[in-house]
């Protein structure tokens, strides 16, 4: 057995041999695989060996394209068949709600390039004759759903790596991973020790336990999953025999996938009474085995599928799989950089190995050989998760996630479990004043204020919810008075030393302000990616305050431990700086009854220290909501403190209490980005108009700064716009088409009801040879064509006199 190399990836099932051919595809041949039993040994042999392309997030959807058009290349390249079947498939929609689910993901599609369609049931019963159809309203169909043979697959993966150079050690049992002050890893197993410059946990059901290993610990959890493939059943054997194939169907309402299996059915279930298996460790001498037969917790699930398919109750059950998945607590894949750590990667919580696996693979070489990945990953980074999270909160989130595998997904949803989990010392009074509470990063945020009457819980919509009405309550508050919210959902980072200045300039892209004043940048991957969008406060010459979204904390502080140098101290204060932004045009007044201080002359773009009421703060003269305001930092003891000082004094000003629907209408009005929405690692500063806040005069070499140059003189294909729709009762929300001319064109990033102005309005990407103001286009809303115009001059305080005065 080779005693060093370059990688070692642990776990020989499907993502761990797709890691291990992507290595070898991208230029790493040094690299080999550690598997303590057989290759598939784990979740992977007994997979359904399913895959399609629907995912709620497009970048992953994109993965999942990638991963089924890869396995003709597989096959091509080692000469093993990997079993395909390209048999297509449909999603049903029994109500209004999935329908309308399908038409968003059918709009996402069209500029995805993904050719799926809708159908109506006289067309279900053509492509899956053996559906019952009443009570159907309509499917998504995809030609490129299938399914495969697991183990051929996974060997063919394996036989690639092999060709590439890789190496495979089969019944090498991993028992320790010790890192080097070099930052290298030793791994013991039980034929002796490997040297390895990186570490790949693939360990899949066994993913907790080899990271404990390192003292790290993954957010997954096993759940028991059952699937059943019946005897012969007559109907498929006339569809074979006419040389068809029958596609599969996912039927949401009854919880269940089916698919044709030789003569047969195979019919999987994610049941509602489901059982998560191995609490507290999965045991290492697991392998081939299979779970006793439960037919107790699929006994529902079971009866809806005998009216949904009738052919199932007259067939005979042949076999029963009863084994264990691996889920993270979104359900997506655990991917990237181990935060916190040197050379440990993490490859695993991959509960759809057959549609992500080669997605992941491609995804993690990318990572590892050319720094970052070819696109927008933090669906499955596995730095989306904080410090915070523990197995308690873990468990019942993947059993949620579990229950509503094929549930809706609403873009204004907010799940129950582990909730509330991480709360501010104003979870109490805000309750009190009627918070609808979501949550951002497992800490409680108020998404908007319920009055008397009014239902304490959104209900999940595709279309103007009953938050619509509060919302616009607010957004008047403080349009015409005075509104306050809190300042707890920024990220913040304390940046000191005497190289701070010097760091600051090379990490982030834009002029690293004055003591005494604050600046917006970018920071920039080396290709030239944003990675962050912050606000830069310079409290001394060797004292800054950055701030940006609070749901990438892990993410960011992986990138600024990277690039730490000597003399320069970087402190994540999330949770240790927190208090209020209060904003309207009544702000000052408010602010100025509460200090001694003068605060008539503060500049727009000024910080500075002062005590409001009894606390010392950091006072900054900026505002998410475009309108005149400040946020106020502060010690979280004293937060609620100076909460009453600030109620108090704004109470002759009708100060009313926002969330973060009137916060997200309120940028709209003011064309204000937002993190993961018009600014993510997808896009470039010119693309989205962040290069107006690039320094590029300044004497620092910032990351990024050669492909930002070459950008600004050639000009970006494409640019951000904002357009004004005509909306009926729902908004734009992400990823809908833009057609002119009878084609696709571009794509929205967000939008939504600008209260203020009594208008939908939405953002999205246009070929810049196109852009022109007043420019008449198309988007497509829920399968409808909406018109909507291009508009350069923001709907609210567009020369910048009141936010700035």
């Amino acid at each position: 057995m080779k005693t060093t190399c370059q990688v070692a990836v642990i776990g020989g099932g499907v993502v761990g041999c797709s890691v291990l051919y992507h290595l070898t595809k991208l230029g790493w041949s040094d690299v080999m695989l550690l598997e303590r039993s057989e290759l598939t040994s784990g979740s992977t042999w007994h997979a359904a060996g399913g895959f399609h392309t629907l995912n709620g997030d497009t970048n992953m959807a994109a993965l999942q394209g990638y991963t089924i058009r890869l396995y003709k290349e597989l096959e091509e390249i080692t000469g093993m068949s990997c079993g395909l079947h390209h048999v297509g498939g449909i999603t049903l929609a029994d109500n209004q709600d999935r329908f309308d689910m399908l038409l968003a993901e059918r709009a996402k599609h069209r500029f995805m390039g993904l050719e799926t369609e809708i159908v109506g049931p006289d067309e279900i019963r053509k492509i899956a004759p053996i559906t019952n159809t009443d009570g159907i309203i309509g499917a998504l169909y995809d030609p490129l759903d299938g399914h495969l043979d697991p183990s051929g697959t996974t060997h063919a993966y394996a036989k690639a790596a092999r060709m590439g150079g890789a190496t495979i050690e089969t019944h090498c049992m991993v028992r320790e991973t010790n890192q080097r002050p070099d930052g290298t890893w030793d791994v013991v197993t039980d034929k002796g020790s490997i040297h390895a410059e990186h570490i790949v946990n693939a360990g899949g059901l066994w993913a907790r336990e080899v990271g404990a290993m390192a003292g790290i610990y993954f957010p997954l959890h096993p759940m028991e999953h059952q699937y059943l493939v019946t005897d012969t059943i007559p109907q498929i054997e006339a569809i074979i025999d006419s040389g068809g194939e029958h596609p599969h169907v996912m039927d949401p309402a009854g919880e269940s996938y089916l698919r044709q299996e030789g003569r047969g059915l195979c019919i999987g279930f994610y049941e509602q009474p489901c059982k998560p298996w191995a609490v507290d460790g999965t045991p290492w001498e697991f392998g081939h085995e299979l779970l006793p037969d439960d037919f107790e917790k699929i006994t529902d699930s079971i009866e809806f599928a005998y009216r949904r398919f009738p052919v199932l109750a007259e067939a005979g059950v042949k076999s029963v799989i009863h084994g264990p998945f691996t889920f993270a607590p979104d359900g997506n894949p655990l991917v990237g950089p181990v935060p916190g750590m040197r050379n440990y990667w993490s490859a695993c919580g991959v509960m759809a190995g057959f549609s992500q696996g080669g997605g992941v693979g491609l995804t993690l070489a990318q990572w590892m050989i050319e720094g970052e990945p070819e696109r927008d990953v933090f669906a499955m980074d596995v730095a989306r998760f904080g410090d915070w999270i523990t197995p308690g909160y873990t468990r019942p989130k993947v059993i949620e996630n579990y229950q509503k595998r094929f549930s809706v997904a609403y873009p204004n949803e907010e799940l129950p479990a582990a909730r509330p989990n991480r709360t501010t010392p104003m979870y109490d009074i805000f309750s009190d004043l009627g918070a609808v509470w979501g949550q951002q990063y497992g800490l409680e945020v108020p998404n908007y204020f319920a009055q008397e009457g009014e239902p304490g819980y959104e209900t999940p919509s595709f279309r103007r919810s009953d938050a619509f009405a509060a919302t616009g309550r607010e957004v008047r508050a403080v349009r015409e008075g005075v509104g306050i919210n809190e300042v707890h959902n920024f990220g913040k980072y304390l940046v000191t030393g005497p190289r701070a200045r010097d760091w600051l300039d090379r990490i982030m892209a834009g002029r690293i302000p004055k003591p005494g004043r604050l600046s917006l940048t970018p920071m920039l991957s080396p290709k030239g990616k944003l990675i962050g969008d912050f606000t830069v406060s310079c409290l001394g010459e060797e004292e800054f305050q950055l701030t940006a979204s609070y749901g990438a904390q892990n993410f960011h502080m992986r990138w600024f431990r990277q690039h730490q140098q000597d003399g320069v101290t970087v402190e994540n204060i999330s949770d240790k700086r927190n208090g209020f932004q209060i904003a309207g045009p009544k702000a000052r007044e408010v602010l100025a009854a509460c200090t001694r201080e003068d605060v008539s002359d503060m500049r727009f773009m000024d910080v500075r220290r002062m005590v409001v009421g009894m606390t010392d703060c950091i006072v900054q003269r900026v505002s998410y909501t475009g309108d005149l305001g400040f946020e106020i930092y502060c010690d979280p003891m004293a937060q609620r403190q100076l909460w009453w000082t600030l109620w108090q004094a704004g109470q002759p000003h009708g100060i009313t209490p926002f969330g973060m629907r009137a916060m997200m209408s309120l940028r709209l009005d003011k064309f204000f980005g937002s993190w993961m929405r018009e600014f993510s690692p997808d896009y470039t500063p010119a693309e989205t108009g962040l290069d107006r806040f690039i320094a590029f005069g300044k004497d620092a070499d910032f990351i990024g700064r050669a492909v930002a140059e070459a950008e600004r003189a050639d000009g970006p294909a494409r640019r951000l716009v904002a357009f004004e729709v005509d909306a009926d009762d729902a908004d734009v929300n992400a990823y809908e088409p833009i057609w002119l001319d009878g084609k696709v064109v571009g794509f929205c990033t967000s939008g939504g009801y600008s209260h203020h102005t009594g208008k939908s309005i939405a953002m999205g990407f246009l070929p810049t040879d196109r852009i022109a103001d007043g420019l008449q286009v198309e988007i497509e809303i829920l399968g409808q064509m909406r018109k909507a115009r291009v508009i350069s001059t923001p709907p609210f305080d567009a020369d910048g006199a009141r936010m700035r005065g």
